[in-house]
């Protein structure tokens, strides 16, 4: 009987507790914003600052580390010949495993390492991110963001070659790459050791502060936020559902690259027919106004319909949110494709190419059509401006009542692939810094699994600022790499294109 008064006791307690735990993690938020963020902003402040003048030139800031990538996409489009598009079939190909040897040392196949990488570039900002960037700047920003992407896709090529080409192979057929190695390899066969170590440990630490933020709490944030908005009994209790996504997550990264494979060659198809599905469905369902969307979304490209900032707002949004969505130049999906197998380093950077096109050019495009088709950027009676996640719930659900429970799914999945693929990237840096080995593989395993469960409970506002900080850092020691060995990359490219002439490597017929 006690036992049961007990019982019956601590159970009318709960909602208390429940209060006084929200109560505390609003404090907690609230104490570690204070505390780091003097420290941390002047940083923050410092990578996403405008260009010196760019809001007197052209009407609205332009930040200088968008400007970065672009410049570095174009560079590598005309280097290499506009490869994007002369390369796209062969791309296919290898995807299709049309070259694949069982034999070739590596541990994922191309199809699997392009959806591990895929599984960290198509997340929230494929769905947030553009509602961002139409609200800012307008349809036009949709065009901006396309010819981002297509430039973008000649970063990936560059960076996921060299990938291959300097990984780390060892002998029980696990490999490590990444900016990490062709950084220090590559700049030390050009003399220049000291300044290679010296990109390659940045890139490192800013890598692993991305993967733990970025790529994880920030995400984990969102994604309890989502699931809170049809699941009532989460709100308020986010730590309960970082518990739960912590082990998900655990039980994939736990084996590694391989099982992290496995996972994501499934969940990114699935992914992409549920979300660009249900995008494509609204389309045709509005399918009269497909014309008038396109001619707004030139319109506003260049002739200044744009929210803020004209024509030139239109295309900094847009360029913006591509090199926030798809990360092309930031290094981060060299990681992954360097574990392909492969008889030659250039055909990941066929099959990388693809990333900024699925990503951007069909996903995030899909997401702005159905913005502008819908009209909802266009703000109706006193709501004011939508920006971010809400703009793209509002226009999906104006033509289908149920996408909010399609969008939580959607996040949430987003969320997770993202989630894996970053503890892969970390984990890799961590193990440059510190060493290979199972004891530190756990070390940093478990530690990304506690920031899981921190991400889902709290904001930590500055902290998340932070790591995005972080991730945009790793391009700028990333692309200064790129520029002094884009030659190696041309030599690689020639010796693979003369072998498939001469037919040294040529198609496996099953």
């Amino acid at each position: 009987m006690k036992f049961k008064l007990l019982i019956l006791s601590l159970l009318g307690l709960l909602p208390t507790f429940s209060v006084f735990a929200e109560a505390v993690e609003k404090s907690l938020d609230q104490r570690i914003n204070d505390a780091i963020a003097p420290i941390i902003n002047p940083f923050v402040g410092a990578i996403f600052s405008p260009l010196p003048g760019s809001e007197a030139i052209l009407g609205t800031p332009f930040p200088w580390i968008v400007l970065w990538l672009v410049v570095a996409a174009s560079v590598f489009t005309f280097y290499f010949g506009f490869i994007q598009f002369r390369g796209v079939f062969h791309s296919i190909s290898l995807v299709k495993g049309d070259y694949i040897d069982p034999n070739d040392k590596g541990e994922v196949t191309p199809f699997q390492a392009l959806a591990t990488a895929l599984s960290g570039t198509v997340g929230l900002g494929n769905i947030a991110g553009v509602g961002v960037a139409v609200a800012l700047g307008g349809p036009g920003a949709t065009f901006w963001m396309i010819l981002a992407g297509l430039l973008g896709m000649a970063s990936k090529f560059t960076e996921c070659i060299l990938g291959v080409h300097y990984r780390n192979e060892y002998a029980d057929g696990t490999v490590s790459g990444g900016p990490m190695y062709y950084l220090s390899k590559g700049l030390s066969e050009q003399g220049k050791a000291t300044f290679g170590k010296i990109l390659a440990v940045g890139f490192a630490i800013c890598c692993i502060g991305g993967a733990l933020g970025g790529g994880n709490m920030f995400q984990a944030n969102q994604a309890a936020q989502q699931i809170a908005s049809i699941i009532p009994f989460f709100k308020g209790n986010g730590m309960i559902f970082g518990i739960i996504m912590a082990v998900i997550v655990g039980v994939v990264i736990i084996g590694g690259i391989k099982s992290i494979a496995k996972v994501t060659e499934k969940i990114v198809p699935f992914m992409a027919i549920l979300y660009v599905g249900s995008a494509l469905t609204i389309i045709i369902m509005s399918s009269d106004q497909i014309g008038a969307a396109f001619n707004s979304i030139i319109d506003g490209a260049f002739n200044g319909t744009a929210v803020a900032g004209g024509a030139v707002g239109a295309l900094i949004q847009g360029f913006k949110r591509a090199a926030f969505s798809n990360e092309a130049g930031v290094g981060s999906a060299a990681i992954a494709h360097s574990a392909v197998q492969t008889k030659h380093p250039a055909t990941e950077g066929y099959v990388a190419l693809l990333e900024p096109f699925i990503d951007t050019v069909v996903i995030c495009t899909m997401t702005s059509l159905v913005i502008v088709i819908t009209g909802s950027w266009v703000p109706q009676g006193t709501e004011g401006h939508l920006s971010g996640i809400a703009l793209t719930s509002k226009a999906f659900v104006s033509q289908w009542g149920g996408f909010n429970y399609v969008l939580a799914i959607a996040a949430v999945l987003f969320a997770f692939s993202t989630m894996i693929s970053w503890s892969y990237y970390g984990l890799k840096a961590w193990t440059y810094l510190f060493g290979e080995g199972k004891i530190k593989e756990l070390i940093y395993k478990f530690m990304f699994l506690i920031f899981v469960v921190i991400g889902a409970s709290m904001s930590l506002g500055p902290v998340i600022d932070f790591s995005d900080a972080m991730i945009f850092t790793m391009a700028i020691f990333n692309i200064i790499g790129l520029y002094f060995l884009m030659p190696k990359v041309k030599e690689l490219l020639n010796d693979y294109r003369a072998k498939l002439k001469s037919g040294e490597i040529k198609k496996i017929v099953s």
